[in-house]
Order: C-alpha cells, then sequence, then structure tokens
C-alpha cells in the first residue's frame, strides 16, 4: 500500500505530467549549505529532495543535513543510500532499491536485507525501486560493480525495467551517472517507458532545461538532477530547469 510520500509524488505527476527532484550528496554539502539548497528548491517548485551520493559520509553528518532541512521546509526527505550507512531515521522515506544490473549480490540484495530492518526500526517509508546504470554510469558504475547498459542497447533497459515491474518494484531509475557526459537518450527513454507501466525516474548528466525538456517528452515522469543545484545554487537556470520539467507534459 502507498505511504503518503508516494501519494504525494503520484499526485504530482497526475497534476503535472512530470516533477522534478532535487539530489543533494551529503559528502558536498554542510547543514547549512544543504538547507540554503533546499529552501530554493521548494521555492522553485521541486518536488521532494533526495539525499544520497555514490560514497560514504558519517551517519552522524547525514542526520545533521536531514533534520536542518527538516525543520525548514515542508517538502518530503527522500533517503537514496549508496549502502547501509545511507539510512537515516529523520528522512521521511527511502528509496529501497536493487541495483538490477550490478554483477555483486551485495548490490542486488544483500545490502537491501541488512538494511530492511533498519528502515522498520525507523519507521521510514519504503518506496520500491528497480535501479539500473546505464552509459557510462560514472561513480555509481564502480561503487555499485555494474555492467552498465550502453546507449545503443535501449532494449535492454527496456527488460531490465520490466523485470524491476514484473518483481513488484513501483519506480524506476535509468540513471547515467553523476556529472556524465551526456545524458541518458530519448530513445533509450522511450523503449523503457512503452515497455512498463510504472512511474520512470531519469537522473545523471542533465545539465540545463531543454535536456530536461527532452528527458520529459521522450517520457520520463521524473527528473533527477544534483550538479546544477551545486554548481548553480539558486541561479536562474536552476529555477528554469525546475519549471521547465513542470510544464513540459508528455503523451
Amino acid at each position: 500500500m502507498a505511504g503518503p510520500v508516494e501519494k504525494h509524488l503520484l499526485s504530482r505527476i497526475q497534476e503535472e505530467g512530470a516533477i522534478h527532484l532535487t539530489l543533494i550528496d551529503p559528502e558536498k554539502v554542510t547543514p547549512t549549505s544543504a538547507l540554503h539548497l533546499a529552501e530554493k528548491a521548494e521555492e522553485y517548485k521541486t518536488t521532494a529532495i533526495m539525499v544520497g551520493g555514490s560514497t560514504s559520509v558519517s551517519t552522524a553528518h547525514l542526520d545533521d543535513i536531514i533534520k536542518t532541512m527538516k525543520h525548514n521546509i515542508t517538502i518530503p526527505i527522500i533517503l537514496f543510500p549508496n549502502n547501509v550507512s545511507g539510512i537515516s531515521k529523520y528522512a521521511d522515506a527511502i528509496w529501497f532499491m536493487s541495483l538490477l544490473n550490478s554483477t555483486d549480490p551485495y548490490f542486488l540484495v544483500g545490502a537491501q536485507i541488512l538494511g530492511a530492518p533498519i528502515v522498520k526500526r525507523s519507521g521510514l517509508e519504503a518506496l520500491p525501486l528497480g535501479y539500473i546504470i546505464v552509459g557510462d554510469g560514472g561513480t555509481a558504475r564502480v561503487v555499485g560493480r555494474a555492467a552498465p547498459i550502453p546507449y545503443k542497447k535501449p532494449e535492454l533497459a527496456s527488460v531490465h525495467a520490466l523485470t524491476a515491474q514484473y518483481f513488484g518494484m513501483r519506480f524506476v531509475y535509468l540513471e547515467a551517472g553523476s556529472g556524465a557526459s551526456q545524458p541518458v537518450p530519448p530513445v533509450m527513454i522511450s523503449a523503457v517507458k512503452e515497455t512498463v507501466n510504472i512511474p520512470l525516474i531519469v537522473g545523471g548528466g542533465i545539465r540545463n532545461a531543454e535536456q530536461a525538456k527532452t528527458a520529459v517528452v521522450s517520457g520520463a515522469d521524473i527528473i533527477v538532477t544534483g550538479n546544477i543545484t551545486e554548481e548553480k545554487g539558486a541561479s536562474n537556470e536552476f529555477k528554469r530547469l525546475v519549471t521547465t520539467v513542470r510544464k513540459n507534459t508528455h503523451n
């Protein structure tokens, strides 16, 4: 059964056609700077804040960042963990995800087994997610020991996504990797969207409003950006990107 955060995401997708989530890497921010980014993102109408990265950060630092944001913003905070250490009881929800094209069973199900009781004790809302690394994959590919799906093989991305849906996962994520030289291509997004009927998240390599619009028109339901937030901060370009996602529905 969908919890309040999942219902919030789905209702916003229904209302707006596509939504934007702001990703904040806890390793790159202080509690104060994270709050500044989160407040601006909320002002620009991002739907939720995701907190996580590909490398490790202390749990205490993660807790401090989330507590500081939670006291000052009203939109949900969703954990995007790279490992068990990425769990904080102060968030609202967690992407409970399996890296479907990892070659290491730990990232397929091992970390999830270790993390599940922590998630339960913490009272976090679990959002079941099939996570698929494509293209170069960046740091996430290396850390997650993934065999990334080449951009020229959209059919492989589609069958991975369909597997996620048949497993009962309620979201699927095409990840190009933080700082990717190019975002997920439209043909791959379209192929996946035509194959599944669960919300499609696309992230990695999206640096401007035009790239975000292309992804949405191709079929993305949720756009995730992180680098533009870190690099541009409260800039007009970041605001334009978020606004563009919300105004461009797809067929």
